[in-house]
């Protein structure tokens, strides 16, 4: 079970502007932590109201852990000149739950398409550098169904294993929300339901 692959790289926070210049372009490039696409969305409108002279609003983003979802946006530059080089740069530095916006000041003077391709490629990279990257656990999340009179026996399980609690409802039915560690899950599982008038259920995400 050790071999189970239960961590991601992802941002917390919003990286720092980074601005990178190519013959009187400026190339301003962010990073966004985001969860969906509605985020997203909300982001990148946000961002074009601040920037509302800017040329391009070219962005990658990419969303999950195990299931991942992703996009490349040109904006209206060439094709793959844009949004293809900032998701590549997702792809090397490994993250997820991400956004990269870089927004273009048309400079006057064309840079073409592998001007294009460097200059978006290195503000996306430049902006990660400036984010701080995190490692995180992908974690099931279980609730645990049982009289009060078991409480005993399920907090000590809960203690021995280290678990996470995530909510508590107790009443005379209790419930216990807890967040396992995707390596650990399965023998979590087992130990609750081999316990008598205790259940246990995987809460779907």
């Amino acid at each position: 079970m050790e071999d189970i692959k239960d961590t991601y790289k992802t941002i917390e926070t919003s990286g720092n502007e980074v601005l990178f210049k190519d013959k009187n372009s400026k190339f301003y490039g962010y990073t966004f932590p985001v969860h969906s696409e509605e985020e997203v969305k909300q982001t990148i409108d946000q961002l074009k109201k601040q920037h509302h002279a800017a040329r391009h609003w070219c962005y990658a983003w990419q969303i999950g852990t195990e299931k991942l979802r992703y996009r490349a946006n040109d904006d209206g530059e060439p094709s793959n000149s844009a949004g293809q080089p900032i998701y590549g740069q997702i792809l090397s530095f490994e993250v997820t739950n991400i956004l990269i916006v870089v927004v273009r000041y048309f400079g006057g003077v064309k840079l073409g398409v592998g001007g294009l391709i460097n200059a978006y490629k290195t503000a996306a990279q430049q902006a990660l550098l400036s984010s701080k990257i995190v490692d995180k656990t992908i974690d099931i999340h279980f609730v645990i169904i049982f009289e009060y009179k078991d409480m005993n026996k399920v907090m000590r399980i809960i203690k021995e294993n280290n678990l996470t609690i995530t909510r508590q409802d107790l009443e005379l039915n209790c419930k216990i929300y807890i967040s396992v560690r995707k390596r650990n899950a399965h023998k979590i599982k087992n130990t609750f339901s081999s316990l008598y008038e205790i259940e246990i259920k995987k809460i779907e995400n």
